[in-house]
């Protein structure tokens, strides 16, 4: 009986090959679907599958008849496959097997929307395969995409180890960004590359320890080692895998985070090698050392520690005390150097006397101490020894004028009798408002005006004259003025200085002001005369004078002395001597940085009438204007100063704000170049050079 249900199982799966065959040869080579007819249902119980070089669409479409999946073949797949199963197995599984005989002929089942499609397995990656951000997906012989996600390790580096186990026909990427891989391959091998990623991303890196140090000074030992670990600079690999060495000055101790134990092992080896204590011979200078500095003054700072250590061993005296205190709060004007004229600081000598020698040439201390005091001062030197930030103050001083006046007026003048040819009296008005006194053009006569110099005022002048005995003489003359002027002034000084450091700028002239006379009142023998000046010259124009100090909390106090003076136009030719106008203020006040505050100003409006008539003639209704003179003038001043610190804490910031300003200024002076002009030789002006486009620096090794 066995046998016979054998052979009956053989003769169906024959008839049914026959029956795809004979498909097959029908010509139907085009790409199809095969899908259950509407109403069945896909069977659930199990098959076997006996495929002996069948083609490969007629596979599929028997797949997804038993499967109830929908399947398309792609053109290309093309060629014959044996699938042959011993015992039935579910239909799920049958594809299953399917999927991977068709994997070893080069072919791929992507799964897209519950649509199923065979490829060529160089195309698969390019299909709508299944995406995965989480955990991977279940083993199969699908195509599909997963994303890993680094935590510890760097992308660039698992690259190498994981591209060689990758099918030749899927890819690898790398998102530097996220520190993420995609990897689109089988679902089977993703779950193989999810393991090895899992135990590569690991952290390798020791816990922090901490070697604290007997006889040598961290601050000097930590770039030694750094260059004897690590070779040539920084490694390109990633910085987590580096040995990282600190110098903890306070407990003058080295903060370690190697790689690995064996790091850990070889730096503790060479810690143990180097903090030794010195032996007799060799330290020619015993307790002698040499510091130097890289920001602070020598000379300061030596004072500065000499302060310090004397303060622990007696409490300074009331007399230095108060000379400290002096000397911690500085006046704006309290330091010669600052002066405008004055010449540079002399170069300081080396100071004498204590354990603390300051060298001004190198910028250098020379300390006489035992190691344990030496180390002490050596972690306040390097507090201390800080690159200070600076304060870059742009001041505004903003002025805006408006002057008018108004001025009429008429004067009269008339002869009272004459005897003969000579005039005997004169009779008229005569107003010191109204311009040019009538009697200084009355007395010289219109003939005169020219050869003497005598001229009406200015504005609109009306006169009539009479001729008196050959000589014209004024009768009458009417005098008309309206003024206005403005003035628009913007001064913006810049200073850039250290922190709590002084500056000043002086933008202006040396005007001499007179300040005595002498002449000898006889002669001497010889019959000359030494008349002589004393003459004191003053600066006279924009002064600014500045002291920033920066707070723990990023704020900006100014102690600011500003000062504008001019010499007043109309007392440069006066016999009393020039006149100059000033305004200045000292102030002193918080700015948040980079931010503007008004520091003062004067809003100022001055208002003047003044009237000259003849009494009661002048008061007359209309008529009154011909015996009055009337003068009326406003002048309106507004003036501010405003003011804002930039704090700049580093060189990149100071090379921004500088080369803000050079292209300014070059900018300014190319709009200001001579137009070309052929006749003319000179056709170019002066120009700053342009920048050199500098590429950046290759960090420097770190000298021991």
């Amino acid at each position: 009986m066995n046998s016979t249900r054998v052979c009956r199982r053989l003769i169906l799966v024959r008839v049914l090959l026959t029956l795809l065959v004979a498909a097959n040869m029908c010509g139907m080579a085009m790409a199809q679907a095969v899908t259950l007819p509407k109403g069945t249902t896909r069977p659930a119980e199990p098959v076997t599958l006996n495929f002996v070089n069948a083609e490969i669409d007629a596979v599929a479409r028997t797949m997804a008849t038993i499967t109830g999946r929908n399947v398309v073949v792609d053109p290309r797949v093309r060629g014959t496959l044996t699938l042959i199963t011993e015992n039935p197995v579910a239909p799920l599984v049958a594809f299953g097997q399917f999927a991977a005989q068709l994997r070893v002929q080069g072919f791929a089942v992507v799964e897209a929307s519950g649509l199923y499609k065979i490829v060529p397995e160089a195309d698969a990656k390019l299909q709508g395969g299944p995406v995965s951000a989480g955990p991977a997906l279940g083993a199969s012989n699908q195509i599909v995409t997963q994303i890993f996600r680094l935590t510890h390790g760097t992308a660039n580096n698992l690259l190498p180890v994981l591209r060689p186990l990758i099918t030749p026909n899927n890819t690898i990427q790398v998102d530097v960004g996220n520190n993420t891989l995609v990897i689109t391959d089988y679902a089977d091998n993703l779950q193989r590359l999810a393991r090895i990623i899992a135990a590569l991303d690991i952290s390798n890196a020791s816990d922090l320890d901490i070697i604290p140090l007997k006889n040598s000074l961290a601050t000097d030992l930590v770039p030694l080692l750094v260059r004897l670990l690590e070779p040539g600079g920084a490694s390109q690999g990633d910085a987590s895998y580096r040995t990282t060495l600190l110098a903890e000055p306070r407990g003058n101790s080295l903060i370690l985070r190697a790689a690995n134990p064996a790091r850990v092992a070889l730096v503790r080896s060479l810690v143990d090698k180097l903090d030794r204590p010195p032996e007799r011979g060799d330290s020619p200078s015993g307790n002698i050392h040499v510091v130097y500095l890289k920001n602070a003054d020598a000379t300061q700072l030596a004072l500065t520690l000499r302060a310090a250590i004397a303060s622990d061993s007696a409490p300074p005296s009331a007399a230095t005390a108060a000379s400290s205190s002096t000397a911690a709060r500085p006046t704006l004007s309290s330091d010669p150097r600052l002066a405008a004229t004055g010449v540079l600081s002399p170069v300081r000598q080396p100071s004498t006397g204590g354990q603390i020698q300051a060298d001004p040439a190198t910028n250098s201390l020379i300390i006489t101490a035992p190691d344990p005091q030496y180390r002490q001062l050596r972690a306040v030197i390097e507090q201390l020894d800080s690159r200070r930030a600076q304060v870059f103050v742009e001041s505004l001083i903003a002025e805006v004028n408006t002057d008018k006046a108004a001025e009429f007026g008429i004067q009269w003048q008339g002869p009272l009798g004459q005897a003969g040819d000579n005039v005997i009296g004169f009779l008229g008005s005569n107003f010191g408002a109204a311009g040019k006194n009538i009697l200084s053009l009355s007395t010289q006569g219109i003939s005169g005006l020219s050869t003497n110099g005598v001229t009406p005022g200015t504005g609109l002048n009306i006169g009539a004259v009479q001729r008196s005995n050959g000589v014209y003489a004024l009768g009458f003359l009417a005098r008309a003025l309206e003024q206005t002027g403005s003035g628009n002034i913007l001064s913006t000084p810049n200073l850039l200085t250290l922190d709590n450091e002084e500056a000043k700028i002086v933008i202006g002239q040396n005007v001499p002001f007179i300040t005595g006379l002498y002449t000898n009142t006889g002669t001497t023998a010889s019959g000359t005369v030494n008349p002589f000046q004393t003459i004191e010259r003053k600066d006279v124009g924009l002064t600014l004078r500045v002291r920033p100090q920066i707070s723990e909390n990023g704020t900006v106090k100014l102690l600011i002395s500003q000062e504008v003076s001019s010499v007043q136009a109309s007392s440069i030719n006066s016999a009393t001597g020039l006149i100059t106008n000033k305004r200045s203020f000292d102030s002193t006040v918080l700015v948040e940085d980079g931010g503007i505050v008004v520091l003062g100003g004067l809003l100022q409006d001055e208002y003047a009438d003044n009237e000259e008539k003849v009494p009661l003639l002048g008061s007359l209704p209309l008529l009154g204007n011909l015996f009055k003179s009337q003068t009326r003038s406003r002048k309106k001043t507004n003036l501010m100063v405003f003011i804002r610190p930039v704090v700049v804490r580093d060189a990149t910031n100071t090379d921004s704000l500088s080369m803000d300003r050079y292209d300014l200024m070059r900018s300014q002076q190319k709009s200001a170049q001579p137009t070309q002009s052929l006749l003319l030789p000179i056709n170019q002006g002066p120009q700053m050079p342009a920048l050199p486009t500098l590429a950046p620096a290759a960090p420097a090794a770190e000298k021991p």
